[in-house]
């Protein structure tokens, strides 16, 4: 088992994901991090880039629509933590996909846990 701690940002539970692990590639790995949050009565699942599989940054392979939409029905946030700037940089839809998901509270794209905890304040 992959280590995962809990902590408490600014009154939200959030499961953070160590960066060695099974990527998150799917509806199965999602609802595995999704089983792991609900068990620890977490609010928001923090993972790191290193975890999100390649093809969830290629839309049309519909891998990221599949993951927000569980994250979504079992009402839990999620954050992807560390630089997607090289996969945003190759896909205008990726662009746009990040920048519409950092306006909104499903899913977020953070730079870093400071970035997390600034989100979370506001």
């Amino acid at each position: 088992m992959t280590a995962q701690t809990i902590d408490i940002r600014h009154g939200v539970r959030v499961l953070r994901c160590a960066p060695d692990g099974p990527l998150l590639d799917g509806e199965s790995a999602a609802l595995d991090l999704i089983g792991d949050a609900l068990g620890q009565d977490a609010g928001l699942v923090a993972v790191p880039v290193e975890r999100i599989a390649g093809d969830f940054f290629r839309l049309r392979s519909g891998v990221a629509g599949a993951v927000v939409q569980k994250f979504a029905v079992y009402r839990l946030r999620l954050a992807v933590l560390g630089d997607v700037s090289a996969q945003v940089a190759r896909s205008t839809a990726l662009r746009d996909f990040v920048r519409e998901c950092n306006r909104g509270d499903q899913l977020w794209f953070l730079a870093d846990e400071a970035e997390l905890d600034e989100r979370l304040r506001g």
